[in-house]
């Protein structure tokens, strides 16, 4: 194999994302640093699978455009220290090949070089003996072996081999590695998703799954991971991750700075950016403060705070004696929410929402199927928002039913879920959030466009069958045969002078064409507003409208 275009390394990308999420568990219970809250493997499993998906949807034939589809999905998707390297990593490789429409061996070896540069430049306090070193010690093995090597096959042999030589050697660069008897969980799940990419270089099926859990690891003469650390020594004790949208009124972003700006916050600082979003990891005593330092430059679109005290408190002292596999960790806090629509659920889980139930208008989910959604989280804590008047008694009677803290935030439209979500801290109380989460969302205005199933008479409304109806908070003002016509009613029925911001969600029986026509409607009309369009796919409602 001489050559590698965007569709083999699509495929690539796709059998590495799968080999790890084959082995996240794993992956999960060899995690020790630095603090043992055994998520490495889900944080790393769901990065890539972000960046999966988004590569997925862009494949191109040119590996430069292929790789900067990757790149993107791993920055939205990003969770956790080791997550967040993996997507520098892919950044730092995507960005040294952009212009190529394939690469050579050479290529390969020093696009892995470059994202090693990379993810060093984005970690404050690099630490070795982590995916740090089994990435930079694999890279610099492929860049050598590519200097006199030009089948990419061979390059990609050796350059494992070394990555697992590697991740053998980190015990001896971590103490507490070693005393407790395990790799590092990070280059662990690294040396999977390489591993994927030759079995698809190859040809070849994946590697079988590893079975093997922590007790099969350690020794009996070893004790928990746990043990070795007391919890009044965490310096640092809320894991604290953010994202935010740049804001032109607000100040130009600088990610060196910034990152300068939250290194005395904390410690495991991890800052990357685009032009469009920054994320931001970091173990920090003043989880405010970084959230505070993160609104300088824009929206926090993302927040998400675990108060790792108390999760190594409950290892120590509550945690069954069971393999690790069968343990399942509980999540602090989460957010329940219902839409109908491929691209509405995955914008609700983009700014917070932790699970998203299926249903709507037409599909209401029933009690049982948001007990159950809530269950397989494994929350202490949930807010269920409804984001339809129809199915709030449904999630108030699923609440009864819960064993955990849990509310109902009464929310009946998407537009409002949004707005609710965007209001959620996760260091108040499950009922400040309600009231905070339902005042957030009381200066959101919905629209709606949907068709008339019968011929009616509503508030003075004629309303014939197939119309479209014109919806302005609930209210029907107008029914016509006109699509664009019952939109355009729609906005003029919301907006004011004090219209900031609209959101513009077209649906399956609309087009990207009609969702700029009426983004062209609202600046030549409300010039003062800001405008941001997005693929709901939902079905029903050509447009959802949001004005706030």
């Amino acid at each position: 194999m001489k050559s590698l275009d965007g569709i083999k390394f699509a495929e690539m990308v796709q059998m590495g994302a799968h080999h790890l999420y084959q082995n996240a568990a794993y992956v999960d219970s060899l995690n020790v640093f630095p603090v043992p809250d055994g998520d490495t493997g889900t944080n790393m499993n769901l990065s890539m699978t972000s960046g999966a998906d988004e590569t997925e949807a862009n494949v191109s034939a040119h590996i430069g455009k292929t790789a900067q589809a990757l790149s993107k999905g791993l920055l939205m998707g990003a969770r956790g220290n080791s997550g967040v390297i993996l997507s520098q990593l892919f950044r730092g490789f995507g960005k040294a090949i952009e212009k190529d429409a394939e690469i050579d061996a050479k290529g390969l070896a020093n696009a892995f070089q470059a994202g090693v540069d990379t993810a060093y430049k984005a970690v404050m306090k690099p630490v070795e003996g982590t995916i740090l070193t089994v990435a930079r010690e694999a890279a610099a093995k492929g860049v050598e072996v590519a200097e006199t090597e030009d089948n990419m096959i061979t390059v990609m042999e050796a350059f494992i081999e070394e990555a697992k030589q590697s991740l053998n050697r980190t015990p001896d660069l971590l103490p507490v590695l070693k005393e407790v008897g395990v790799v590092d969980s990070g280059g662990q799940g690294l040396l999977f998703v390489y591993e994927g990419f030759l079995a698809s270089m190859k040809g070849e099926p994946l590697p079988a799954k590893n079975e093997s859990s922590l007790d099969d690891l350690i020794n009996a003469e070893h004790h928990r991971v746990q043990d070795f650390m007391d919890t009044s020594d965490i310096e640092f004790g809320y894991c604290t991750e953010i994202m935010v949208r740049f804001e032109e009124d607000k100040t130009p972003f600088d990610e060196e700075q910034f990152r300068q700006e939250l290194n005395p916050m904390g410690d495991s600082l991890l800052v990357i950016s685009d032009d469009e979003i920054a994320k931001v990891h970091i173990h920090s005593e003043t989880p405010g403060a970084v959230l505070a330092a993160g609104q300088k430059y824009g929206s926090l679109i993302k927040i998400k705070v675990d108060n790792m005290r108390e999760q190594h408190s409950a290892i120590v002292n509550d945690a069954p004696k069971a393999p690790a596999k069968q343990q399942k960790a509980k999540v602090p806090y989460a957010i329940v929410t219902i839409a109908m629509g491929e691209g509405v659920s995955n914008l609700l889980r983009s700014i917070g929402a932790s699970y998203v139930i299926e249903g709507g208008q037409t599909m209401n989910p029933s009690t049982e199927d948001i007990v159950k959604a809530v269950q397989e989280i494994g929350a202490e804590r949930v807010l269920i928002l409804p984001n339809n008047k129809n199915i709030i008694m449904a999630a108030e009677q699923a609440v009864e039913l819960l064993e955990i803290e849990a509310a109902v935030v009464p929310t009946k439209t998407i537009p409002q879920g949004m707005a609710a979500i965007l209001a959620f801290n996760p260091a108040e109380s499950v009922e400040d959030n309600k009231n905070n989460m339902t005042s957030g969302f009381a200066h959101v205005k919905t629209g709606q466009v949907t068709f008339a199933v019968r011929d009616t008479s509503i508030d003075g409304v004629e309303i014939r069958k197939d119309d479209y109806m014109a919806l302005a908070e609930g209210k029907i003002i107008l029914s016509t045969p006109e699509l664009m016509n019952a939109a355009k009613k729609v906005l003029e029925g919301l907006m004011d002078e004090d219209s900031e911001i609209v959101t513009i969600i077209f649906g399956e029986d609309a087009t990207a064409e009609q969702a700029d026509e009426l983004q062209n409607f609202i600046e030549e009309n409300y010039p003062d507003a800001e405008v941001e369009i997005v693929e709901g796919k939902q079905s029903l409602y050509p447009f959802i409208l949001s004005v706030e």
